[in-house]
């Protein structure tokens, strides 16, 4: 697989950090020097990486292209978990709930994307049928499914003694 220059730089400048550090170097200032946005929290899991990858800088290279990831999996879980408390929140009032908790700005979309993984969403289209109060009731807990009128159902249809074709006959 090619991988776009930046990310290539990005790995060899992460496989300069593990081995400076590695030396002894303080990291705070590699890090600093290298330009890199890497966490203490993450040095030993790009250090397993790099080890398991026979020690190659092709080892850190990522598959997403240099994109962060936002939807990490703790922010994941927290929204399956809130959707299973109420199914009947939309990925709108979502998405501003994840921007107050996590201070991450996912769109709707995306959101409809990682619920529809996990079957959380909702049925698509309109729901079967309206509950409509009857006739004469105005409760609520009287309400019944009203099926539509098929009284003038044949009216815009053409009768069988009338041509199809245009062929209009004196009789």
């Amino acid at each position: 697989m090619t991988y776009p220059p930046a990310v290539c730089e990005k790995a060899q400048r992460l496989e300069e950090l593990l081995q400076r550090v590695e030396a002894g170097g303080p990291c705070e200032q590699v890090r600093a020097d290298l330009e890199l946005d890497v966490q203490a929290k993450d040095l030993a899991r790009l250090q397993a990486r790099y080890e398991a990858g026979g020690r190659s800088w092709e080892a850190l290279l990522d598959g997403r292209y240099g994109h962060p990831q936002t939807a990490h999996s703790a922010l994941r879980e927290w929204l399956y978990e809130r959707k299973r408390e109420d199914e009947r929140l939309t990925a709108r009032e979502l998405s501003e709930e994840i921007a107050a908790q996590f201070g991450v700005a996912l769109s709707v979309g995306h959101i409809n994307y990682l619920l529809r993984k996990v079957e959380l969403t909702r049925p698509r289209g309109r729901p079967p049928g309206e509950k409509q109060p009857a006739a004469g009731e105005g409760s609520p807990d009287s309400a019944v499914l009203v099926e539509p009128s098929l009284d003038n159902a044949g009216i815009f249809f053409p009768g069988s003694s009338e041509a199809a074709d245009g062929d209009y006959r004196d009789s």
